[in-house]
């Protein structure tokens, strides 16, 4: 069973109660819906419910512009809720599209981590060609520690295999330079980390060295590793540009009946295109590390966004990401590495909002 939680997104609880009956309906799955009970139960009886569908009060939300710190002040929110679900084994997974900070927070307090994790870490697709680029740390930890690099290099690695069949995924650090020694403290440190032998019995790592900004959708690596600041600000900066060069190609076409009429030949290109750049194609964010899946969907995302969402989380469970992410970090002789990465002032801490 999946644990939806309703009230998180722009266009909740509508949107989002929608793409979850679409998920028990198309996907066979059961879904447990959290929220207030009187703003939900409206929207079942109108919609095609299945019966695989049904709620679970939750008389608290959380806003989208709130951050961290609301995962202590709401204890009975919706996210916090559909988590505990998870806790109790009532559920597998649980999605949200509610606020960033306040989903890590959450999963982080309620949740239990992967033996040898010291932090989880969002992991985003990013739309390559033949199959998609993870980016980790997309937003949950803004200033790790060098050794948390090479954690977050072995979810994605796990994360690329399971989710999107890669084998012996290649692994590149995002820095500002293609060379050896490029980059700030942690880029260089993260870099001689990342080309040795991993520790205590982890898989090997194939790593490719530093990829700059402009590699982020060329198809170079299979995973992307960097911090979670620069990881979100180069997310949001994709995806700024891409509705911008989208509103630019629509004024073009739209521009004269001969441009229109070449639009009209070139429609399943174009179509093609849009799918692949659409955050709702993915289903959303994977928070990776903890004892359960946590998806994190884009905070406007539709009905079938919602439905994505829910698929990539039923994905994760039943292609065991969790027991895969476990087999790759190793024999758990993992407290000598929490607290290597824990060590010293400023530790991995930071959530980056968004």
């Amino acid at each position: 069973m999946i644990a939806v939680d309703a009230m998180g997104g722009d266009h909740a609880p509508a949107e989002i109660v929608a793409g979850a009956i679409a998920a028990a309906r198309d996907l066979g799955i059961r879904v447990a819906i959290t929220g207030r009970p009187g703003q939900l139960r409206p929207l079942l009886t109108r919609l095609p419910a299945s019966a695989d569908v049904y709620i679970e009060p939750a008389e608290e939300s959380v806003a989208m512009h709130e951050g961290a710190l609301a995962s202590w002040r709401r204890p009975r929110s919706s996210i916090a809720v559909a988590c505990q679900l998870v806790r109790r084994g009532q559920a597998g997974a649980v999605v949200s599209a509610g606020s960033t900070g306040a989903i890590v927070a959450t999963a982080k307090l309620r949740l239990r981590p992967v033996p040898g994790v010291a932090r989880p870490a969002l992991a985003v697709a990013l739309p390559t060609r033949p199959t998609p680029t993870v980016l980790i740390d997309a937003g949950a930890i803004a200033d790790p520690k060098p050794e948390l690099l090479v954690q977050f290099a072995q979810l994605g690695v796990a994360y690329a295999e399971i989710a999107f069949g890669i084998a012996e995924p290649r692994v590149g650090l995002l820095t500002i330079g293609a060379e050896p020694g490029k980059g700030n403290k942690l880029a260089r440190r993260g870099y001689e980390l990342l080309d040795t032998d991993q520790p205590h019995g982890g898989l090997p790592i194939s790593f490719a060295g530093n990829v700059e900004g402009g590699d982020l959708l060329s198809g170079k690596v299979d995973v992307i590793v960097t911090d979670g600041f620069t990881g979100n600000v180069a997310l949001k900066t994709l995806e700024g540009t891409a509705k911008f060069a989208a509103d630019q190609v629509r004024e073009v076409l739209g521009s004269s009946r001969a441009t229109w009429a070449a639009a009209l030949l070139q429609r399943r290109g174009l179509r093609e295109l849009n799918e692949r750049f659409d955050p709702e194609t993915y289903g959303g964010a994977a928070l990776l590390g903890l004892e359960a899946t946590v998806v994190i969907a884009h905070g406007a995302v539709t009905a079938r966004g919602a439905t994505a969402a829910c698929k990539l989380a039923a994905e994760l469970i039943e292609r065991r990401i969790t027991e895969r992410i476990r087999e790759r970090l190793g024999p758990s002789r993992a407290g000598h590495f929490l607290r290597r990465a824990d060590r010293g002032p400023g530790g991995a801490t930071g959530v980056v909002s968004h």
